[in-house]
């Protein structure tokens, strides 16, 4: 645990590098193409519109969070969730190569490697914000409006930060000794696209299902986010600080393993 203020320390003399590196990772994503930038906006729209029109307009699928509840409602409800999902799934599956697919970096000694997940992880947190102003954009034009409890947004999102960078740390360094979880993590992101209320609301789940799926920080931090932009409805502040427990636990554990191990990095590369 006491591997963790070295990372901070490490973070704030190395910013400038840091930046360098989430610029070139944002660049990086959309080199080559010829819409370029623009993916980054066109992308999570066209995702939505294939979930919406398969579950809100084949199956009409509802969230029933509101009494008065429309198809908008429902489309917001997912394009929600499913930027919050992508973000996470994007954590875990590439989170193992972010230390295997920099060789040459890891061989130089004075190279800060915790700079590595970082770098990615900014970057996927930007494309996601992107995302997000789009959603806040959608519900202000064509949903119901936004309300003064959308400023708990941050509050709810910091949790997630930390537990990707948690995720993050732990599976870039875990990458490096077992190569095979590159192959397993896709599948773990499938499971978590179901078990994540994207598609539901936590309260149609019975209660088996809920007694297993509660301790899923995922799901608590995508159905507070509806909460707060779409339903404005009160803050549960129970699920909320569950949400902050499994962060920190997962940014210090993540961060105290790569610490441990990033030692032996070189060696087995």
């Amino acid at each position: 645990m006491a591997a963790t203020p070295s990372l901070w320390s490490n973070f704030a003399i190395k910013r400038d590098l840091w930046w360098q590196f989430t610029v070139r990772a944002v660049e990086m994503r959309h080199r080559g193409s010829y819409l370029g930038f623009l993916w980054a906006v066109l992308n999570p729209l066209l995702m939505a519109a294939l979930y919406i029109s398969v579950f809100g307009l084949i199956y009409k699928s509802r969230f029933h969070a509101r009494p008065d509840e429309t198809g908008v409602d429902y489309a917001l409800g997912v394009f929600l969730g499913l930027i919050l999902f992508h973000l996470m799934a994007e954590t875990l599956a590439a989170a193992p190569t972010f230390i295997v697919g920099q060789p040459n970096l890891v061989k130089k000694v004075v190279f800060p490697l915790e700079m590595l997940p970082l770098a990615q992880l900014s970057a996927y947190w930007f494309h996601a914000m992107i995302s997000l102003a789009l959603c806040l954009a959608a519900q202000l034009v064509i949903g119901r409006g936004l309300a003064a409890d959308v400023l708990w947004l941050p509050v709810i999102l910091l949790p997630l930060l930390l537990l990707t960078l948690g995720l993050g740390w732990f599976l870039a360094a875990l990458g490096v000794f077992f190569r095979d979880i590159v192959q397993v993590v896709p599948v773990l992101g499938q499971i978590m696209l179901w078990t994540s209320a994207v598609f539901f609301s936590p309260t149609a789940l019975p209660p088996f299902a809920w007694s297993i799926l509660k301790w899923n920080p995922l799901l608590h931090t995508v159905d507070l986010a509806r909460q707060v932009v779409l339903w404005h409805q009160p803050m549960n502040l129970s699920h909320l600080a569950y949400t902050w427990l499994a962060g920190l636990v997962a940014l210090v554990c993540g961060a105290g393993f790569f610490r441990a191990t990033q030692r032996s990095f070189a060696e087995v590369l």
